[in-house]
């Protein structure tokens, strides 16, 4: 046998008691739910990976909705392509009027929060959405323009069983880690931004 074959002889014994301990494992993983997914941490790609997962909705056939909390102002390519071509497949709501230093009015930045989170609760609660997106709704909770005990508690014991919910930004309170299902935090390692380079289309927005 040569050095090739035996190399190829190990790999391939190596990947079948690899596969075999993998399907002994998923063997044991047959529960279905819905759900409560947060994206937080200083890293790019929260609101991005939230977005994969519509499109992936739309791609199942699952009818979704976004609720997209603080970037009101902006116009972004998830927003247009969703609106345009798929409002069907995906309900589409702005509750935001812009980032807090854009608007710097306390009143009306909670406001549209509450706002927000009483169109979040309705497509959360609608039988016909498979997957809720709140974008950015961590944000609006970090500076306590919602309870988080109330949305904690809507999410823990009104959620419809088997309806996703991810929930996106920066600062995810430690009560919403603790009730989620999945938490992601995003790291830092580098962004452009800080090399001056300005946020640009297709990358960021």
């Amino acid at each position: 046998m040569s050095d090739a074959e035996d190399a190829n002889a190990r790999h391939a014994e190596k990947m079948k008691k690899i596969k075999a301990a993998r399907d002994r494992m998923m063997a044991t993983k047959t529960e279905h739910k819905g759900l409560i997914m947060v994206h937080t941490g200083n890293g790019k790609g929260k609101s991005s990976s939230g977005f994969g997962m519509i499109m992936r909705c739309i791609g199942h056939g699952m009818p979704c909705a976004v609720v997209q909390f603080i970037k009101g102002n902006w116009v972004t390519g998830e927003k247009t392509i969703l609106r345009e071509r798929f409002a069907d497949e995906c309900r589409f709501f702005v509750s935001g009027e812009g980032f807090t230093w854009e608007t710097q009015d306390r009143e009306r930045d909670i406001a549209a929060a509450q706002n927000g989170w009483k169109i979040a609760k309705e497509q959360i609660l609608d039988p016909e959405i498979e997957f809720v997106l709140l974008d950015e709704i961590n944000i609006a909770l970090r500076y306590d323009y919602l309870d988080i005990d109330e949305v904690v508690d809507f999410l823990l014991t009104q959620k419809p069983e088997m309806t996703h919910v991810c929930l996106t930004g920066r600062n995810a309170k430690p009560e919403l880690i603790e009730a989620a299902d999945l938490v992601t935090e995003m790291k830092l390692t580098k962004h452009p931004f800080k090399d001056g380079i300005v946020a640009q289309k297709g990358t960021e927005y």
